[in-house]
Formats: structure tokens, C-alpha cells, sequence
């Protein structure tokens, strides 16, 4: 049996972010979050469902490169909600100057949309969303609402 060659198909970028260990299926959802939607002036790579190895376990993930753009702590917050395992790694030129891994906050303003359609929140009004992450899910802390299940489908 012949050895398969290791490595992916992607080619390196000389300044950007890439965004790798996302949960497999989700760099669509990613790039939704980021606002990468339709025609866009950014260099994207994605990667999907590719082998990964992770602690010894084989698995698979997916992979997001930006060229030119470097994630602010927001977007950074939304990835994290999407995929808690995701690791960001800032590169300039052509070397990863900075390496990451999300962390979910324990707050999160404007980032998810309440699924109350009763809350102040929803309504027209100049008020963002807020939450509280627990362990029981995301909290309102305008309508006491808790967000339990798909949760990245509210995701703004």
C-alpha cells in the first residue's frame, strides 16, 4: 500500500489570519460571521472536512485563510460560539507572528439575537442584545430568556 503525501493544497499567505481546528462543516458559517458573504475583495482559502490529527486522535476540521485582514476580539467571540476549538494565527509575512485559541466570553453584547420575539431587544429600538453565557446556555439579561440549542443561527 502506498503512502499518501501529508500536508494540504493550500498555498501559504504572506499577511492575514487563518483560522484553523473549526469544527468540520462549519467554515461556511465562519465566513457568514465574518461578513464574507457573496463577492468580496479578500483572498480566501477554505479547507473542509480535512484529516486532522488532534491529541493523538484523528478527526477533522476545518480551515479558513484571510488574506490582509486580522480578526477583531468580536468576530474572535463570534468563531469561539461557532467552534470552541478554533485556533487563530496571525501571520506577517509569511511567518505566524501570533497564535490563539478562542475562548467563549463570559458576555457577550450584539454578537447573538434574542430568540424572544417579545424582547426589547428585537424590537425597533437602539438597544443591543446581551447576554450572559452559563453553563445552561446564553441568558438574556433583558427578557431572561436562556438560548439552549443553535445557538450559531442567531449569531448576527
Amino acid at each position: 500500500m502506498e503512502d499518501k503525501p501529508r500536508g494540504l493544497l493550500i498555498s501559504p499567505i504572506k499577511d492575514g489570519t487563518v483560522i484553523d481546528h473549526i469544527r468540520a462543516g462549519a467554515a461556511l458559517t465562519v465566513l457568514r460571521v465574518l461578513g464574507i458573504t457573496g463577492q468580496t475583495d479578500e483572498e480566501l482559502s477554505i479547507a473542509t472536512n480535512v484529516t486532522s490529527m488532534t491529541g493523538g486522535q484523528e478527526g477533522r476540521k476545518d480551515i479558513v485563510k484571510v488574506s490582509n485582514r486580522e480578526l477583531s476580539k468580536e468576530e474572535v467571540d463570534r468563531i469561539a460560539l461557532i467552534s470552541p476549538h478554533a485556533t487563530i494565527n496571525i501571520i506577517r509575512d509569511y511567518i505566524v507572528v501570533e497564535k490563539k485559541g478562542v475562548e467563549i466570553p463570559t458576555h457577550l453584547s450584539g454578537i447573538v439575537r434574542c430568540t424572544n420575539a417579545g424582547c426589547i431587544t428585537n424590537a425597533n429600538e437602539p438597544i443591543h442584545s446581551s447576554f450572559e453565557v452559563t453553563e445552561a446556555g446564553l441568558h438574556c439579561l433583558y427578557c431572561d430568556t436562556v438560548i439552549t440549542t443553535d445557538i450559531e443561527s442567531h449569531i448576527i
